[in-house]
């Protein structure tokens, strides 16, 4: 599994939260497993989306980065940085 983690700056008039658009958008890309968007401290949100293999990850980014550049200009988001990881280990408690 591979993730691509975003960091943005919202806008002061921005919650940072996608929309369901968005969110959909992204899941529907082929090989999206998932997508986590999050909001931290000094005004700074991530989105972090998962990817079945390496293929899907580097097919999605043409697209990932389209989805990425309409949404950060409707809500008013600079985009920080866009980085790529293999995921070593999963784990989640039910």
């Amino acid at each position: 599994m591979f993730a691509r983690v975003s960091t943005y700056h919202p806008g002061p008039d921005s919650t940072g939260a996608p929309s369901d658009d968005t969110v959909n958008r992204v899941l529907e890309l082929p090989g999206c497993l998932g997508i986590y968007y999050l909001s931290g401290k000094d005004n700074k949100s991530l989105s972090i989306t998962l990817w079945e293999d390496a293929d899907a990850l580097a097919g999605s980014e043409q697209a990932a980065g389209k989805i990425r550049a309409e949404t950060s200009a409707e809500q008013h988001m600079q985009i920080l940085g866009v980085e790529e990881f293999e995921v070593l280990t999963r784990h989640l408690k039910d």
